[in-house]
């Protein structure tokens, strides 16, 4: 059963007892229209549900129990929703807004006809790299990865530039030989074992590690600070920038110990499966999940807020793919208060303020390089970028901030009309800022792309706050789910032997706010979904 926005906010309530058809991107049930025209900075995080009849659950096929109920439709409650059903689990997965997807949605009304924009999450190698992801049939349901020729392009001034290429003889091939040895005498190694690596760092802390030398080729690098690691293994403008802007996607300062492991990891991605982006619009990873898992008999309420436990059907287990702070409110009865408490104590980080552009042109970059690079971090050298991110984090807004562009249309003329593209773009800021960074983002592109201005046809921002009116998961506009600093790290949301579990052995947290944390990989869904399935569902 699947819910679709009807007219008048009425929905349309129907049963699938297959699959979905296949869905072109740009076309179908869960693409980018239709979509009732809003401003992400004022628009309600749901619709009012208006002609619904108040027991919204009434006509669902399983109403009386389910197995499981997962709060929340992002890549984590699609992996956790799945993974039940695959194990025959009767499964209902509940969503606030229209259509299921989360963080994985685009839409067609932000700019100008015909750009389609991705809200939130726009380039995927944490989605093309995880085990879950990788071991359902997406492709066949209409998933495309679109691989630009380099993952990655960073700027420098004066026309330079370092690119992090599929190859590392690629990478390295403009570095000074100091650099260029460092470089592969690091990551060579974990790039060739990937897949092992990656299923020891998506998900808990490992104890005991499956591959413990594998882990501790990579831990005694990662346990660095980003400064610390650049600045210790490289010499060069180019190679210390170049990580510096893996390193500053931990949304930390990156003075602070282990950034040097969100920098390593996105490399070790880059190298061993790109940084590609999804044919069509970031929602089409959210319609092909939809399809495998409507396939497996699951069901789908959408444009339904659930405000409290009381108003569901029952069920042997909820997940929450929901912020900690929306669990201890939904289930405030059903927890404890002292671990309610310390939900109340989570943490969250900077924000992000975001612009999406409607352009004319491709961004005319002064390195060439960078017209090939499907993301392209701007922000100057290593002490620029560490700069910049100890401002967001200490409260400050930079005047100069390190800005994450994707520019999505040069390799997906599905984006835009014929010959013109679309810009993605945006910066940490303070957690909850009201600064308006639109002049700061188009002044660092511009810095590296003279004339940029000149392409611009139409822009669209999104505050902090729209982004918390959006998903409320983004607290103050934290899109990674709470600051993944050392102490929340491997115990987010609180300190538990499993973070999955609560007190209540009968409610699970499977969000960005426990391991591994942010991207769209699915990995906390997944492993909250087996840890219900040992715990309560065998």
């Amino acid at each position: 059963m699947v819910c679709i926005p009807g007219t008048n906010n009425t929905r349309l309530v129907f049963n699938l007892n297959e699959s979905l058809p296949l869905i072109p991107p740009g076309q179908g049930l869960f693409s980018t229209a239709p979509y009732h025209p809003f401003h992400l900075d004022t628009h309600p995080a749901t619709d009012t549900l208006v002609g619904v009849p108040a027991d919204v659950f009434a006509n669902t096929p399983s109403a009386s129990q389910y197995d499981a109920i997962i709060i929340g439709s992002g890549p984590n409650g699609f992996a956790a929703a799945i993974t039940l059903a695959q194990n025959k689990c009767s499964t209902l997965l509940i969503e606030a807004r229209d259509t299921p997807g989360g963080g994985m949605r685009s839409r067609d009304d932000l700019t100008l006809p015909g750009f389609t924009h991705d809200v939130c999450s726009a380039v995927h190698p944490l989605a093309a790299a995880s085990p879950f992801f990788r071991s359902l049939p997406l492709e066949s349901l209409g998933l495309k990865w679109i691989h630009p020729d380099l993952p990655l392009a960073h700027p420098l001034d004066h026309g330079r530039a370092a690119v992090m290429a599929r190859s590392i003889p690629d990478t390295v091939a403009a570095f000074p030989s100091h650099d260029a040895d460092q470089y592969h005498s690091i990551f060579a190694p974990l790039a060739r074992n990937a897949p092992a690596l990656l299923d020891e760092l998506l998900g808990p802390l490992p104890l005991p590690p499956k591959h413990p030398f594998l882990l501790a080729r990579f831990g005694r690098h990662a346990i660095r600070s980003g400064v610390g690691f650049a600045t210790h293994n490289f010499q060069s403008d180019e190679a210390r920038a170049l990580f510096a802007g893996n390193a500053a996607h931990s949304v930390l300062p990156l003075k602070n110990p282990l950034t040097a492991a969100v920098g390593m990891m996105l490399a070790v991605t880059g190298h061993h499966v790109g940084w590609p982006i999804a044919e069509g619009g970031s929602n089409q990873i959210a319609n092909a999940l939809t399809s495998h898992y409507l396939s497996l008999g699951g069901e789908i309420v959408c444009n339904h807020e659930v405000k409290s436990l009381a108003a569901l059907p029952d069920a042997k287990a909820i997940l929450f793919n929901t912020s900690p702070k929306a669990l201890a409110k939904i289930a405030s009865d059903q927890l404890p208060s002292s671990y309610r408490q310390k939900l109340t104590r989570y943490r969250y980080g900077p924000g992000v303020f975001k612009l999406d552009l409607a352009l004319s042109h491709p961004i005319p970059w002064t390195a060439k390089a960078c017209r090939r690079a499907g993301t392209v971090h701007v922000g100057g050298t290593l002490e620029e970028i560490a700069a910049s991110e100890q401002d967001a984090w200490n409260n400050r807004i930079s005047n100069k901030p390190f800005v994450l562009v994707a520019q999505q249309s040069v390799f997906d003329p599905t984006r835009a009309p014929a010959s013109q593209h679309t810009g993605w773009a945006y910066c940490h800021v303070p957690n909850g800022a009201d600064a308006d960074m639109t002049e700061p983002i188009l002044n660092q592109i511009e810095r590296f792309a003279p004339g940029f201005r000149d392409t611009i046809l139409a822009s669209h921002p999104t505050s902090p706050a729209g982004y918390e009116s959006y998903n409320p998961n983004f607290i103050g506009g934290d899109i990674i789910g709470g600051a993944q600093d050392l102490p929340q790290l491997f115990t987010r949301p609180v300190a538990r032997l499993n973070p999955y579990t609560t007190p209540n052995p009968k409610l699970y947290l499977c969000s960005a706010a426990t391991p591994p944390g942010a991207g769209v990989h699915g990995m906390a869904g997944y492993h909250a979904a087996r840890t219900a399935l040992a715990k309560h569902l065998t």
